[in-house]
Order: structure tokens, then sequence, then C-alpha cells
């Protein structure tokens, strides 16, 4: 290896060794903000059990809870190896390159002893002078003397080399025993976690066997649920169809009127010789575009635009609570598995509850001992079960975030809600809707 390819190679080793150091940190950060989100879920998903469980029995939301609750702490500790993983990857990285720096080393440095005793051997002025002298024209002599010159400083470059390479791999050794204390901790960290996650799961268990217990109870109240939802579902398309019908009619009497207008004009309109090229007769020249749905006209287009455009990031209708029931499929703690169309959001009984987006009330519905307001958005519906207090009414005009009821509780006791979108196609899923 030439001394110009050893330089080159140096530099761009610690070009290398650097980048790599950067992009490393880097990840290492964003593993510790998502480590960091992960630990405040945690602490809020503890709140909400420890408050659950300080005023009801085992329940569906406390089964909600934990599991949630111990989903996170898997998500913990997933991103604990992950970090594990990226500091073994740059152990690995730097002690080869240390093996490297090495390897190097002893190339240099016999480079050097043997430039060395090649000078001591030639350290005489004779020879110096010998060497000169005896060029063959005094232009040789010149290059003689500027070659000897650049050996002397090619020498000293050797020892700086040395001298460069050794300071570079003291360093590589003091961050290779940093990321290994960095290592021992988060496996520290990490045995924590896992500690943490066996008693977790525990307590899981012993919610579950809790709930088995109330076998017969909870049936019942799924049933009783099922029903509720049933009904629900029917008021929902009881309002869709009614919307349904009503543009229906509103549009046979706007087509009606525009044909008694035309025909008036056609009446009172002087006779017109048709056009040598041709004229239009029966259908107007231009017809206007029809709509995507009959529910849009005028008055509301621009809304369900903006309603679709907002998909995604339409706000909760309560502050703060947990979702018991996803939209689909959910299997229960006794196995059973029960089919939503909406969701359920447990949240404190008597906090507010608002329009997720600008509407119309479609109607208010009493469902057994509980209420149901259905929002219009166009042909959007916005649907809110399981209320009390409610403070709208049917025909009104509402705006996002206005309060439109009250969280009324549920067959278990607890402060829940139930929430729907439907087009008049069918059922939508809520979350897909909703900011993440």
């Amino acid at each position: 290896m030439t001394t110009m390819a050893k330089q080159v190679f140096l530099f761009l080793t610690c070009i290398f060794l650097l980048s790599a150091a950067v992009l490393q940190a880097q990840t290492r950060e964003e593993l510790e903000k998502q480590r960091a989100q992960l630990k405040k879920e945690m602490e809020q998903t503890q709140k909400l059990l420890n408050s659950n469980k300080a005023k009801t029995k085992e329940n569906l939301v406390q089964w909600k809870l934990i599991n949630d609750k111990v989903n996170l702490q898997n998500r913990i500790i997933d991103n604990l190896s992950k970090d594990i993983n990226l500091l073994d990857n740059n152990i690995y990285s730097n002690q080869r390159e240390i093996n490297r720096y090495n390897k190097l080393l002893d190339t240099l440095k016999e480079e050097y002893a043997k430039s060395m005793v090649y000078a001591y051997k030639n350290r005489g002025n004779y020879a110096f002078l010998n060497f000169i002298f005896s060029a063959a024209s005094f232009n040789d002599a010149i290059r003689r003397v500027a070659y000897l010159k650049y050996y002397r400083d090619y020498r000293k470059k050797q020892g700086e080399n040395i001298l460069r390479t050794q300071e570079l791999r003291r360093q590589r050794i003091a961050e290779l025993g940093g990321i290994k204390v960095q290592k021992s901790e988060v496996l520290k960290t990490k045995d924590k976690e896992m500690a943490s996650l066996e008693v977790q799961k525990q307590e899981k268990d012993k919610i579950m066997s809790e709930l088995k217990k109330q076998g017969k109870e909870l049936n019942t109240q799924l049933a009783t649920y099922k029903k509720q939802m049933k009904k629900v579902d029917n008021a929902i398309a009881a309002a869709i169809n009614k919307a349904l019908a009503d543009a229906k009619k509103a549009a046979l009497k706007k087509a009606n009127e525009e044909a008694a207008a035309n025909k008036a004009a056609e009446a009172t309109a002087p006779a017109i010789k048709p056009s040598v090229k041709g004229s239009t007769t029966g259908k107007a020249a231009t017809t206007k575009k029809a709509p995507e749905s009959i529910l849009l006209n005028a008055e509301n287009i621009a809304l369900n635009e903006n309603f679709v455009k907002n998909r995604g990031i339409l706000p909760w209708p309560v502050d703060k609570g947990v979702t018991i029931m996803h939209y689909g499929n959910n299997t229960l703690p006794s196995g059973s598995v029960i089919t939503v169309n909406g969701i359920t959001v447990s949240s404190d009984i008597g906090s507010n509850v608002k329009a997720v987006f600008d509407g119309v009330v479609s109607n208010v519905v009493f469902i057994e001992d509980m209420q149901v307001v259905i929002i219009q958005h166009g042909k959007y519906f916005s649907t809110y079960s399981n209320l009390n207090n409610v403070s709208v009414q049917r025909g009104q005009n509402i705006k996002t975030g206005q309060v439109i009821g009250k969280v009324a509780a549920n067959l278990d006791g607890v402060g829940a809600i139930d929430f729907f979108i439907n087009d008049e196609r069918g059922n939508l899923d809520p979350e897909r809707w909703l900011k993440r």
C-alpha cells in the first residue's frame, strides 16, 4: 500500500465512522423519544385503570385497559430490544475499526522502522555528499537533493501518521467502553420492564378470571347490548331513509317547477325559425352534471367536501376516554365475538359529548332510557348513542365541537358512548375518520 493510498484510506475511514456515529445517534434518539411517549401513554392508562377500579367491580373497561397496558409494555420492551440491537451493531462496528487501526499501525510501524534503519545506515555526511556528487549532471544533482528532502519529510509524516492513528484508536476504544456501559444500562431497564410485564399479565389474568365468574351476568348484558345496538342501527337507517326520501321529494318538486317555468317561457316566447345548420329540440343544448348523491344540493355540497377533506383528523366526540369496542368483530373475555358497526368509547359519566363536524341534526331518538343524536354532514351521518341531557333538537345547525349532550352510564354502570359514521350505502369505520 502506497503512502498516498494509506492517507486516503485513513481519511475515508474517519469520514465513514463519523457519519455512522451521527446516523446511529439519530436512530437511538428516535427510539428514546418513542419510548418516552409509550411511557406517557402507560401512565395515562394506569390512571384510568386505577380510577375505574375505585368505582366499580371488574368490567369490560378494566379488561380493555389492562389489555392496552400489556400491549404498551410489550411495545416498550420491543423498543428496548431495538435499542440493544443498535448498540450491538455499534459495538461490532467500533471493534472492527479498532482491529483495522491495529493492523494499520503494525504496517506503519514496520515501514517506519525500515526507513529509520536505512537512515541510520546512511547517516554519515560522506554518504550524503557521495550520493549528490555522483550525479551525472547538475540537474540530476538538484533532483537528488530534492529527493533527500522529500525522504526526510516522508519519515516525519510517517511518525505523524502513527501518532494520529494511535489517537483515533484511543478515541474508538473510549467510545466502545461508553457504548458497553450504555448497553448494560439498557439491559437493566429491559429486565425491569420484563418483570413489570409479568406483574401486568398476572393482573390481566385476575381480571379475566373475575369476568369469567360473571359469565351469566355478562351474557345477559351482552344480549341486552345487542338489542340496543340493533335499535340504534334501525334508527340510523330510518334517519338516512327519511333524508333520501326528503331529498327525492325536493328534487322532484324542483324538476316540476323548472318544467312548468320552461313551458310558460315557451308559450310566451315568439316563434323562431330553426337555423340552417340545425337546431336543438326536446333537450337542452347543455346538461348539468348530476351530483354524486341525491343527498347533495347547493346548500350542503361544500359541507360534504370539507367533511371528506377532514377524514383522519376529525376530533373525538369526548375529550378523554378509552375505546373498548372497535368497528367490526370484537372478542370478549368469555371468548364470544360481537360485531359492532361503530365504536364504544368509555368516558366519565356526565362529561360533554361534542359534534365531530358541522352539520344539521337529522333526528333525536329515545331508545329505552338513553338518547341518540344523528347529525347529517352532506351525504354522511355521525351518530352519538347512550347520551342524556341532550341539548339539541331536530333541524338545528351544529358547529364542530358544539356540546350536544352528556355521557350516560352503560349496562356496567360505567360512562360510555357509542359512535357511528355512515353514508347512504352503509356503515364506515369511525376510527379511520377520527384523529389518531
